[in-house]
């Protein structure tokens, strides 16, 4: 990838696909859910994550992405706090034939503010 094209995937700014916390909430019921990748910190995630969600804080992911051993037909949302750190990671899945790439809109403050499920680590 060109460097201006790897410069602008990291950019915290910009539209990729959203799904809005109620859609996700019912996707989670689904046979086959979407896998939950969070990009925030491991502090944070260890305060508050969505059950299931997979912590890959966005400065390590280019490097940890091929040792998740995601399907890229599967659909994976990417969270974070407000829907800024979350940009670049589905940038980045979407480039690597993860069509199915999206952010949850508004982060984890949506998620919160609508009071749906989250646990902590160790609890």
């Amino acid at each position: 990838m060109p460097v201006f094209d790897r410069i602008r995937a990291w950019a915290p700014f910009g539209a990729v696909p959203e799904i809005h916390a109620d859609e996700l909430l019912a996707a989670l019921d689904l046979p086959v859910p979407p896998v939950l990748v969070d990009v925030r910190t491991r502090v944070e995630w260890e305060q508050s994550h969505i059950a299931g969600s997979i912590s890959v804080p966005i400065l390590r992911f280019d490097e940890r992405l091929d040792g998740l051993g995601l399907d890229p037909l599967r659909p994976v949302v990417v969270l974070c706090l407000s829907a800024h750190r979350s940009i670049p990671a589905v940038r980045i899945l979407r480039s690597r034939d993860f069509h199915g790439a999206a952010q949850l809109e508004g982060g984890m403050l949506a998620w919160w503010a609508r009071r749906y499920p989250t646990v902590r680590a160790g609890a």
